[in-house]
């Protein structure tokens, strides 16, 4: 399984990007998705995560309300839509996944997810 991120890019404070994580390999019928970011000095971190069965989604407090994390069946494609983005959303952003439902405690623990795509630039700035 291959996971291949896209969408980064500049943007102005309050704008919106879509990043995309195209899966190659397998389908899975259970999943956890994740999307995690590493802005500069700082430790990686959980942005959104999304697991099937069930289509659970969860985000960071600090993306919630703004950052929505879903799927594209039919191409097996992740999504994270990104609306009023701010500076501090900054970072290279990575996708992640697992072929397993987590339980809820551990979509935020990346040392769980298996696959891992490279990253993609966000830069938020005037």
């Amino acid at each position: 399984v291959q996971l291949q991120a896209s969408g980064g890019g500049l943007v102005q404070p309050g704008g919106s990007l879509r990043l995309s994580c195209a899966a190659s390999g397998r389908t899975w019928s259970s999943y956890t998705v994740g999307w995690f970011r590493q802005g500069p000095g700082k430790e990686r971190e959980f942005v959104a995560a999304k697991r099937w069965p069930g289509g659970d989604t969860y985000y960071a407090d600090s993306v919630k309300g703004r950052f929505a994390i879903s799927r594209e069946n039919a191409k097996n494609i992740f999504y994270l839509q990104m609306n009023s983005l701010r500076p501090e959303d900054t970072a290279v952003y990575h996708c992640a996944g697992a072929p397993r439902r987590f339980i809820t405690s551990a979509v935020r623990d990346r040392s769980l997810y298996d696959y891992w795509g490279q990253g993609t630039q966000v830069t938020v700035s005037s």
